[in-house]
């Protein structure tokens, strides 16, 4: 422990113990009990704060692959209109995220504070605001716009991925929350003027929060929504400007607002949020079980902190879609594979929607996975839930790593 202060809680977790706590906090430690419904895509964004969201669609986009670990089967439609309606909003918080409408002062006044993309909005505006706002004024003549309204042959390349002009100046109009979105139609962003949107969907501009109190907002929110951590993984789940400290978060433990506890293993203490006091206790009895076996999204909070997902499940992985194809150790968009409470490997899947087909071009295990016929069936009944959910039913595996296991999970999925 960096920080000479309070001991540590009684009865340390073990590993499991405290993946299965932050499984339960995720929404991942059981199967879905029950039938998808909208309220419950929405309380599924509200538990983990934040949706990130990602064009990539060799299967489905990210947000809701995301979506359908946790609840299962559902309409994909039902995130669109969630959006349309109001009940959630795009902002940049730990990437760009679909968060609770409730939340919009409070990320407003953390984007200001820190993010990245506000500060890369201010430098756009301060050399090309000229063009800035003439956009935001044809915006606010003629409604809501996408990037199409302003289509003509664009010279050269740069900026943000490349793009035209409009569509930087839109995005960091967006980033300095002159703009919202309002909605998406195919997944393209459709903007409009800020006070129009939230007039429409009833929310109070907000925003009057000071650095301090976001500061300290983000890291409660962040140990609500993972469960367990430690200190230095806090603020990576909003991109706080900077880590926290076993010192920093001493007054919140004061307040018994977060519970200091030891994970055996673990050189640094960790933290659970006080909500989750119950979860805690369950989970030194021994009664916090973990149940569900099903892919995750590369941009599922269990993952997108390489480091917490090193220490807290011996995995080690890496987004592979930006590395040149030669350079790949596993693929362009792989899956990796929740078993039980356990990572227990990877899967370089591709969704042929046309065909029907959900191809496994390779699916990869951690060297210390027993393979037995629990993990099998467990594997080859995940593949099929998501295969059955992108409507593409027929499941081709062409490799593995191991190479036999291949042939068992066709013997599975059979």
């Amino acid at each position: 422990m960096n920080d000479e202060i309070t001991p540590f809680a009684d009865r340390p977790l073990s590993v499991q113990q405290a993946r299965n706590l932050h499984l339960a906090a995720q929404g991942l430690l059981l199967a879905p009990r029950a039938k998808a419904t909208r309220p419950r895509l929405l309380a599924a964004i509200e538990r983990m704060q934040l949706l990130q969201i990602d064009t990539i669609h060799v299967v489905a986009r990210s947000p809701y692959l995301v979506l359908f670990s946790r609840l299962g089967h559902y309409p994909p439609h039902w995130l669109d209109e969630a959006l349309s309606k109001g009940q959630i909003f795009e902002c940049w918080a730990h990437e760009a995220c679909f968060a609770p409408r409730a939340d919009y002062g409070l990320h407003r006044a953390g984007s200001r504070a820190h993010h990245w993309a506000d500060k890369h909005a201010q430098r756009m505006h301060r050399d090309h605001r000229e063009g800035m706002d003439r956009v935001l004024e044809h915006v606010r003549e003629h409604g809501a716009v996408k990037s199409s309204a302003f289509e003509r042959p664009r010279q050269g390349g740069g900026g943000w991925w490349g793009w035209k002009d409009e569509k930087r100046w839109l995005e960091a109009l967006f980033a300095r929350g002159e703009l919202m979105i309002d909605r998406r139609e195919n997944f393209q962003r459709v903007y409009d003027l800020t006070e129009r949107v939230l007039a429409r969907i009833g929310v109070e501009p907000g925003g009057d929060w000071n650095e301090a109190e976001v500061r300290r907002e983000h890291a409660l929110r962040s140990m609500r929504a993972l469960g367990i951590a430690q200190a230095r993984w806090i603020a990576d789940y909003f991109r706080s400007a900077r880590r926290f400290t076993d010192a920093e978060l001493q007054p919140l433990v004061d307040a018994q607002a977060l519970i200091r506890v030891a994970v055996k293993g673990w050189e640094q203490c960790a933290y659970v949020h006080h909500e989750h006091a119950a979860l805690l206790d369950r989970a030194r009895r021994g009664r916090l079980s973990a149940l569900h076996t099903t892919l995750l999204s590369p941009f599922d909070p269990v993952v997108w902190d390489r480091a917490r997902a090193r220490v807290m499940f011996g995995f080690d992985y890496t987004l592979e879609c930006y590395t040149p194809g030669p350079k790949r150790r596993y693929g362009y968009f792989v899956l990796p594979i929740l078993q039980r409470g356990r990572l227990v490997g990877r899967l370089d899947a591709k969704a042929h929607r046309a065909e029907g087909t959900f191809e496994i071009k390779k699916v990869f295990l951690e060297a210390q996975t027993k393979i037995d016929d629990s993990l099998t069936s467990d594997i080859a009944g995940a593949i099929q839930r998501c295969a059955d959910w992108h409507e593409t039913p027929r499941v081709i595996v062409r490799r593995s790593d191991p190479p036999g296991f291949a042939k068992l999970l066709r013997q599975a999925l059979v």
